[in-house]
């Protein structure tokens, strides 16, 4: 097995950019489809649909899905924390506004720091990396401050609750895929359990809640559908499971702190909202906070058989 990275390179720098952007807008995409589709249902929609694609693009590169590896019982259980995270998302974005949204669900990376190096030591964090995470993180809150000024509705509580309850699930997906035979399966494989069970789970869900079913919608809420499953739940995915193989997943997981600051962005560009110098401050101290946990360790690693990853 290819040996991971301890330090992010140009690819993946660039991967992250381009998979932080488009979860930024995906956060909007998906807020602005659920008054038309609801959400689970929307859910059932996207992820049927990424299920297919990834199904004949494992099938063009001969990657095969179900081979007897071992992967079976932790793949299934990543599928239902995956599928349980976008259940909690989907719902909270019904409830609550997805600039809120969006700070309680990138609580996952500390999910990830806090429980990860139980599993794979080598992924402990040093201080200054754990400063970087803590700069990230307020920064995030700091630029949404504006928003829990106001008195909140139980309604908006509600959502708040789910989306904190999807950072933990999303960290908690991580750490099973890090801390099981799913490490050493391919990315095609360990995004198949996730899409497919979520794609299994979430018509389910639909039933349950009494969602009404329907494929008579707007040409924008297809859009905006085709966008989620093509480009959210199978490529940018794709992408992210191949990065957890190849880099460290607590450098990835606080590099995806960019998220939150690209969904204001688009709220700024989209949606016409003022650019503030809380949101400038806010980009600063997240750039700062990517930059300390991404700093290279100044002890030498020379000896035979020294682990580079952060921590050694």
């Amino acid at each position: 097995m290819q040996e991971r990275k301890a330090h992010l390179d140009t690819l993946a720098v660039s991967l992250l950019l381009a998979c932080c952007l488009f979860w930024g807008f995906q956060q909007i995409l998906i807020k602005a489809t659920v008054a038309e589709v609801p959400p689970l249902w929307q859910a059932s929609i996207r992820f049927a649909g990424a299920t297919a694609l990834l199904w004949l693009w494992c099938a063009w590169r001969k990657v095969p899905l179900f081979a007897r590896d071992g992967t079976l019982r932790a793949g299934l259980l990543a599928g239902a924390l995956f599928a349980t995270e976008f259940a909690c998302i989907y719902l909270g974005l019904r409830d609550t506004a997805a600039s809120r949204l969006t700070v309680f669900l990138y609580t996952s990376p500390f999910v990830v720091a806090l429980l990860l190096p139980r599993f794979v030591p080598a992924e402990k964090l040093r201080p200054v990396q754990w400063t970087g995470l803590v700069i990230a993180f307020v920064a995030v809150a700091f630029a949404f401050s504006e928003g829990f000024a106001g008195h909140s509705t139980p309604k908006q509580l509600r959502g708040d609750a789910l989306a904190l309850a999807a950072g933990v699930f999303w960290g908690s997906t991580t750490l099973v895929i890090r801390g099981s035979a799913l490490a050493t399966a391919s990315a095609e494989k360990t995004l198949f359990y996730q899409v497919a069970v979520t794609a299994v789970v979430a018509p389910l869900l639909s039933l349950l809640l009494g969602e009404a079913w329907s494929l008579d919608y707007s040409g924008q809420a297809w859009s905006s559908l085709a966008l989620q499953t093509a480009i959210g739940a199978f490529a940018s995915y794709l992408a992210w499971m191949w990065m957890l193989r190849h880099y460290a997943a607590t450098q990835l997981s606080s590099f995806t702190f960019l998220t939150p600051m690209f969904a204001l962005l688009f709220g700024v560009l989209v949606l016409h909202e003022a650019l503030t110098l809380q949101l400038v401050l806010a980009l600063a101290g997240v750039a700062v906070g990517i930059v300390l946990v991404n700093r290279k360790s100044l002890r030498p690693a020379s000896r035979p058989g020294a682990a580079a990853a952060p921590g050694s």
